[in-house]
């Protein structure tokens, strides 16, 4: 027994030793960003992994008065098309993967098959023909091209569809349609309670790709006025002689900062869900 408990102990300890590696090599990038974000650029550049703060954190911000490098505008804009793309995403995602898994029908398995090959699609392949079509129709500078595109979501079909097969159990869903609820009431106060956890994780990763987007959103505002903050911290990149990097991660660590929060505050469904996926197997 004693042995036993001795092997036990020391593989305990390797254990903890690799999580804590883990976790030092995932929190160590963001500290670096946090801390260059206070450091000047000849610092930066003497030594780019500093992991004490200096004290350039307010030259860093006056260099975004002369970039045009309005931080709350951008916050604003990118949290507007953020969430409700989000929204509209994780929802009729959802949606959608309710009725291929609760309904019986002809073309459900060639409806499924359509959105897989849907997904293996580049979004880049389309821009150009979205951006014209957007164009076209005046549609430009809004913010709307950018939002209602995201109801369909391949990849968040397939997670929802995935994870609602074992864990949505249709027993409850004919019951409900038997005492006379409606097909919305049912999804929207039976399926979705259920669903929570696999709604925040793709909440958080819906998130987080429609936060950093750069690429459509350079094609499509034009406007300063509606930047988000990947286009805002564009800005900083100054010219070919001068670049601020200090600056740079200032600006890196107030787009990465919002992440934080949402992951935060989703983070206990996902723990939950997990929690819940270990004690079924």
């Amino acid at each position: 027994m004693g042995k036993k408990s001795t092997g036990s102990k020391i593989a305990h300890f390797f254990i903890y030793v690799v999580l804590i590696l883990l976790a030092v090599m995932s929190i160590l990038p963001f500290w670096v960003m946090f801390m260059n974000a206070t450091r000047s650029t000849p610092e930066i550049n003497a030594n780019a992994l500093g992991l004490l703060p200096s004290k350039y954190l307010w030259y860093n911000k006056s260099v975004f008065d002369g970039k045009s490098f309005d931080a709350m505008t951008g916050f604003i804009n990118s949290m507007i098309i953020s969430a409700g793309a989000t929204a509209l995403a994780v929802y009729f995602s959802s949606m959608t993967a309710y009725s291929i898994v609760a309904y019986r029908w002809k073309l459900r398995r060639p409806f499924f098959t359509f959105i897989m090959a849907v997904l293996m699609i580049p979004s880049q392949i389309i821009s150009i023909g979205f951006y014209q079509m957007m164009y076209s129709v005046g549609m430009n500078n809004n913010f709307l091209p950018l939002i209602i595109p995201s109801i369909a979501s391949p990849a968040v079909v397939f997670y929802m569809k995935q994870y609602m097969e074992p864990a949505l159990p249709l027993e409850i869903v004919e019951a409900a349609r038997i005492d006379g609820a409606g097909e919305f009431f049912t999804f929207n106060r039976i399926v979705i309670p259920i669903m929570k956890p696999a709604i925040a994780t793709q909440a958080i990763f819906a998130f987080v790709n429609k936060w950093n987007e750069l690429f459509i959103p350079s094609v499509l505002l034009t406007d300063s006025k509606k930047y988000t903050m990947p286009m805002m911290v564009s800005l900083l990149k100054g010219d070919l002689y001068k670049v601020e990097y200090g600056s740079i991660y200032l600006g890196l660590s107030l787009t990465v900062l919002p992440l934080f929060i949402v992951y935060f505050l989703l983070s206990k469904y996902i723990i939950a869900g997990v929690a819940l996926g270990s004690v079924k197997g």
